[in-house]
């Protein structure tokens, strides 16, 4: 299931040739998209970058915009080491401006959310400035992930980080300075830290926080089996998380392998009719919990690439949102992620096609 000589879980490679099994026709192909988080990267030699996110936006979706969100790519090889992660940033905003001088109708790396080392504290203002001045006006973000499991000592997918580092006193001034910039917080964690999420975003009502992939539900290893006690206790501590009113929550991210997610195994991709069952409860928990205005659809690829398409996985979200009204949709599928990263150019496109 991917489990490499590390004994951690490693991301399948998308199989070009495993998704051409399943092909739909795009649903509602002129309801706006801002993708609220992809990446760009070569991981382990296999590349995903500009041209190969464009194949995909351009496979139907009405995608206007995406949200770039750090993945170590293209880091500085000489300089300060706190800086390094500028060079991410730099080749990003590179690659936003390339897709631009050609007219592409996505503005890519519309927003940029960039690494900077938060324990830092005071000092990180360096990076955020460094990060400021690389990324062309399109940095709008922070992660700097806390993701650890006490199940998994060695780590799941990365070396795991320190225990409870959202309480660091470091760390929190990081998250000080962050805020100061006026810059969103993106929080990658696995679901069992999500109480520790809370008690920093009631900690810091000022900052502005998104909580990435829904927090991760881990089912893997000894989690694999237990789905139901994973979402009895996932519900729970998102209704504590929801009462935050700074906290926003990303919606996507279900085909990481250390969620679960086998689809790869099987001879032929799932249909969106299929994902939209299966992530359902996820989906209206999120929804009801904290609102369509306080709720964004991701794509999460490449991640999520090794077990479905760009265009099912769209469809997907299309499906489950039908019954809710055409103000809700807007706000799920480009609202929220506008407002959240400061993407004013489609955002005033996307209300005047809802008009």
């Amino acid at each position: 299931m991917g489990l490499d000589v590390t004994g951690r879980y490693r991301y399948p490679p998308p199989d070009p040739n495993w998704l051409s099994h399943v092909h739909e026709d795009v649903l509602e192909p002129h309801l706006p998209i801002i993708d609220a988080h992809h990446h760009l990267w070569e991981q382990d030699g296999r590349p995903y970058l500009l041209g190969n996110l464009l194949t995909d936006v351009h496979d139907g979706h009405a995608v206007a915009a995406t949200v770039f969100v750090q993945a170590h790519y293209g880091y500085r090889t000489d300089g300060p080491s706190h800086l390094a992660p500028v060079g991410e940033t730099e080749k990003v905003a590179a690659m936003a401006e390339t897709a631009a001088r050609r007219g592409e109708p996505c503005d890519v790396a519309a927003a940029i959310v960039a690494f900077a080392d938060l324990t830092l504290g005071d000092a990180v203002d360096e990076v955020l400035q460094a990060h400021h001045e690389a990324s062309a006006g399109r940095l709008r973000g922070i992660r700097h992930s806390t993701s650890r499991d006490p199940l998994f000592p060695d780590g799941i997918v990365l070396r795991p980080a320190p225990a409870e580092l959202m309480s660091h006193g470091d760390y929190r001034a990081g998250l000080a300075r962050v805020e100061a910039a006026g810059l969103v917080y993106d929080a990658m964690l696995y679901h069992r830290q999500i109480p520790e999420l809370t008690a920093l975003a009631q900690a810091r009502p000022g900052l502005s926080i998104v909580l990435d992939h829904i927090g991760c539900i881990i089912g893997v290893g000894p989690y694999e089996g237990g789905a139901d006690e994973n979402f009895r206790s996932w519900r729970r501590d998102m209704a504590n998380l929801s009462l935050c009113p700074n906290v926003k929550v990303k919606i996507g991210g279900f085909g990481m392998i250390v969620c679960g997610a086998r689809w790869h195994e099987r001879p032929t991709p799932p249909g969106s009719h299929e994902l939209a069952e299966a992530w359902r409860p996820y989906v209206e928990s999120c929804i009801d919990l904290f609102g369509p205005e306080r709720c964004m659809f991701e794509s999460n690829f490449p991640v999520d690439k090794a077990m479905y398409s760009y265009r099912t996985l769209w469809n997907a979200f299309k499906r489950l949102t039908s019954d809710l009204s055409a103000e809700e949709r807007a706000r799920l599928f480009s609202g929220t992620a506008a407002s959240t990263y400061g993407i004013t150019a489609p955002a005033t496109a996307l209300a005047e096609s809802h008009a």
